[in-house]
């Protein structure tokens, strides 16, 4: 195992792994849930008329994940919103290991707290232990500088776990610390 300096990912191996066992009753530490990865992901369907936001949103995607973003193409012609086939309409990054734990543990202690009037995340998980969670705006993030943006955009942050039921998912990301509604 390659040596890491993130917190999250030590508190895992030493704390969340322990509890998830005991909770669960898992009788091999292969059983434990574990985060596979985060995909970041951004719709842009104002993108057909303006080039430029393509580039913006890959620039300021690249430098909130730290990895290079690339572009999402439309598949399909749809004449009723100009969108032709091949068309680039938005941007993702997937986080693996170390990067992504890196920007979990951003996200959590630095981003998520600077949301206006935040009282919690959804508990609505996709029925397998994956989570996704809607950003309204990129300007949360402290690498995004305020004065540059042109448009506040949203974005999806998707956390693909190894889970197989939601309560699993939603004991493990609790145990990572998110910041999940007290009544679901």
């Amino acid at each position: 195992m390659s040596k890491t300096n993130t917190t999250l990912k030590k508190k895992y191996l030493e704390e969340i792994i322990p509890l998830m066992t005991e909770e669960f009753g898992y009788k091999s530490v292969m059983q434990v849930p574990k985060l596979t990865k985060i995909v970041l992901n951004q719709g842009l369907g104002s993108a057909t008329a303006d080039k430029k936001i393509i580039k913006t949103a890959q620039d300021e995607m690249t430098t909130i994940s730290g990895q290079k973003a690339v572009q999402t193409i439309s598949k399909n012609n749809i004449s009723n919103f100009k969108l032709r086939e091949n068309t680039p309409i938005g941007v993702r990054v997937t986080l693996r290991k170390d990067k992504m734990y890196e920007f979990l543990e951003r996200l959590l202690v630095v981003s998520i707290p600077r949301i206006k009037d935040f009282n919690g995340i959804s508990a609505k998980f996709d029925g397998r232990g994956n989570y996704t969670l809607g950003i309204e705006e990129q300007i949360i993030f402290p690498e995004i500088d305020i004065d540059k943006v042109d448009k506040i955009t949203g974005m999806n942050i998707t956390f693909v776990t190894t889970a197989e039921t939601d309560a699993e998912g939603f004991a493990l990301l609790t145990k990572f610390g998110f910041p999940f509604k007290k009544n679901k």
